[in-house]
Order: structure tokens, then sequence, then C-alpha cells
């Protein structure tokens, strides 16, 4: 099998979200965030224990209003009553600093607050604004993520920052200018925590961006110039395959560089397409890249000529689905099952070499083949299965497997 070389991380400062370690060498935590309004509880609570069933660590939920911001208390105390430990982070954009003087509750109740520096204030109240909100954090006890974004820039420091560059002799690009104020508005505001009593283990910092190109570039500067936890994440990624892509590509170079801390999918879902999808492409981003392993992957061929029959798609499918159903109790039922890999083959080309080198494998019949199927258990032809219940069958044996292999009494 192929060893995978180990990633270096870059060193920074651990932070406690909650419970939920980030940064400092620990593992590279998935966050969602929900898209319903916080002062519907009955919906918010829904949407964030789905989230955390899917695997979601950390769960951002927004508090644009009075009413969210009272909402929040009893949101933590229903996920609470239902078992569901995963920590809340508020989203304050533009108001924040009277929610969390008028709901002092809500601060109390969230373990991180999410801030743009952009969104803050304008002008003279700028500073006093963010300042209420840093010496709320620390006088809770609470961690805050400083996010700058592409779309919601600090106007001002920008305009300063291109009025600069305008009076060199060789100026950069409008864009290169860009970037670097999103980088100094991370850091300045991230040093103005610190002055306001905010320990740099509670500050975690990220520049979002919906440019692939762009956001490895910043991500790259920043995590050269400080120590900070850090966030990643492709700002407004998209729909579908163009979301994924897109995601995936900026996030897996950036991991492979051992920069990221904490990481976001943040995919626009499709109409009734479920909001845990954002979770399960963060965690298959981290477990292909070797980082973290989270639920048995399934090994399957494309399909070609050989494979006219959908069987073997409709029974990767079924066993992909299957496996990551079981997560949320194998999870702790069968420590180290998250390794475990499964393969699912269409003919003989292929079938029993993938099959082999996969924990449990099973190679199907292709065209014209005789219409039995091998399954091979770590490397070793066990059993031929045939007939109309293959599928079932091949399930039982995963299933065995995972008891025998993983259970508490394996030896």
């Amino acid at each position: 099998m192929t060893m995978r070389k180990r990633i270096t991380r870059h060193p920074t400062r651990r932070v406690m979200v909650g419970h939920v370690p980030v940064g400092g060498g620990a593992p590279v935590v998935v966050q969602s965030m929900t898209n319903t309004d916080t002062a519907d509880v009955v919906a918010t609570v829904r949407q964030t224990y789905d989230l955390w069933q899917a695997g979601s660590e950390l769960v951002r939920i927004t508090v644009n209003t009075e009413d969210a911001a009272r909402a929040v208390p009893r949101i933590r105390e229903k996920l609470d009553a239902l078992g569901c430990s995963v920590p809340l982070v508020g989203d304050f954009h533009f108001n924040g600093h009277r929610l969390v003087t008028a709901v002092p509750e809500c601060a109390q109740a969230l373990a991180k607050l999410r801030i743009n520096p952009g969104n803050v204030g304008r002008g003279a109240k700028k500073d006093e604004q963010f300042a209420t909100l840093i010496e709320t954090a620390a006088r809770h006890g609470k961690t805050v993520r400083i996010g700058v974004n592409w779309g919601s820039l600090d106007q001002e420091l920008l305009a300063r920052m291109m009025d600069e560059n305008a009076q060199r002799p060789v100026p950069a690009s409008p864009e290169e200018v860009m970037r670097r104020a999103l980088i100094a508005s991370a850091l300045d505001s991230a040093r103005r925590a610190e002055e306001l009593g905010l320990g740099a283990d509670r500050i975690i910092l990220s520049c979002k961006l919906s440019g692939v190109q762009d956001l490895i570039d910043v991500y790259q500067d920043l995590a050269s110039r400080c120590n900070y936890a850090l966030h990643l994440g492709l700002t407004e990624a998209g729909m579908g395959s163009k979301g994924i892509v897109a995601s995936t590509a900026a996030l897996a170079v950036l991991l492979r560089e051992g920069i990221g801390d904490t990481i976001r999918v943040s995919l626009t879902p499709k109409p009734d397409e479920p909001r845990t999808l954002e979770v399960q492409v963060a965690q298959e981003i981290l477990q292909t890249l070797g980082i973290r392993s989270f639920t048995p992957l399934v090994t399957a061929c494309p399909g070609c000529g050989r494979t006219t029959s959908t069987v073997f798609q409709e029974l990767a499918l079924k066993i992909q689905n299957w496996l990551r159903e079981q997560m949320p109790v194998w999870r702790d039922t069968y420590p180290g099952v998250e390794d475990m890999s499964v393969a699912v083959m269409g003919c003989v080309v292929n079938g029993p070499g993938e099959s082999k080198h996969a924990n449990v494998g099973i190679s199907l019949p292709g065209t014209n083949e005789v219409p039995v199927a091998p399954v091979y258990v770590d490397g070793e032809k066990t059993v031929t299965l045939k007939g109309g219940r293959i599928a079932e069958d091949f399930q039982v044996i995963v299933e065995d497997y995972v008891r025998r292999t993983y259970g508490r009494d394996a030896a």
C-alpha cells in the first residue's frame, strides 16, 4: 500500500472553543452554519442537531436581532437536553455590540463570537463598538473569530492603503492591495483585541475570499505573519459540483501545506438539499488528504462498456450511504472503524486487485462474465456470492467484519 507523506502543520496557538481544541497541533476541526431563523428555536435546534450528527464539531448560528439573541440560551438548553454538546458560535454583524449588551445571557451561552471588523461600525463609533464585543468575550471567557471577508472589507482601511499604493514608484495591482488589506485588517484587529484584554489563545483569524488562487495567496501570507489559529473557507463557494470543486481545490492546497486549524465548506444548498452535505464534503477533503478519518471510504470503479449492469453502482451507493448512517453509533461502539476501506468493483479487470487492497471488497460480474461475485477480506478471498441477494449478503459480511475487527472484545 502507498505510504502518505506526513503533513507538518503550521505552528499555531491552541484555542479552546467550548470543549473543542482548535490549533496547537489539535486535529483540524470541521464546522458548519445553520441557515434557519435563529429566533425559530425548534428549527434551529433541529438543524444544529442534524449537523452535529453528521460530524460538525462547531456550529455557527446567526445572531442578528434581539429575538435571535434571546433565543440562543434556549437553543443551548434544548441541545443539552438532547445530549448534543456541540459548541455554538454566534455570528454578529453591524449590531452585535448592542445585542450582547442588551442580552448578556446570549454571550454566556455561546462558545465563540464571530465578528467582522468591516461590519462592526463606521467612523468614531467603530473602535467603541469593537471594544464592546471584545470586552464581552473576555469577560465571559469566550473565544473570538476575527473574520475578514472580501465582500465586507473595512472600506476606510482599503481606501487608505489604495492611496498609499498610488504614491509608490511602482504601484501594486488593486487586487494585490485588497489582499494586503484583508491581512492587515485581521492582524490589526487581533492586536487591538489583545490590547483590550483578550488573550492570544482566545483568538482565531480568517481571511475568506471567493477566488481559489486569491484565497491560497492570502492564507500563505497570513500564516507566515502570525501564529494565531486559522479558520479556512472559500466564501460563497457556490452550488453543487462548482462549490465542491472550488472549495476542495483551495482547501486541499493549504491543508497540504499544513495551513488551517478549522475548516468550513460554504456550499449553497440546492432546494431541499440537506445542509449536512457541506459537513460531508469537509470531512472527505480531510480524509482524502490523510489528515483525519471520519467514516469508512468506499472505492468504486466509474464503469465502462464492460459494466452495462447498474448492480455495482447501486451496491456502491447503498453501502456508502449505509456506512455513513451507522457512524453516529459506530463512532463510540467501534473505535477505529472510520479507517476501514471497502471496495465495490464492477468487473474482472480491476475488481479483484482493488478488492484485495481493501479491508472488505467485492468484485461484481461485468458483461459476459460468470454471474458470481468473489468477496475478499483483508486480501484473502473468503466467499463467492451469487443470486439475487448479493447486496444484502455483502452488507452482512461488512457488518460482521466491523463487529469482529473493531468491537470492544476484538483481540
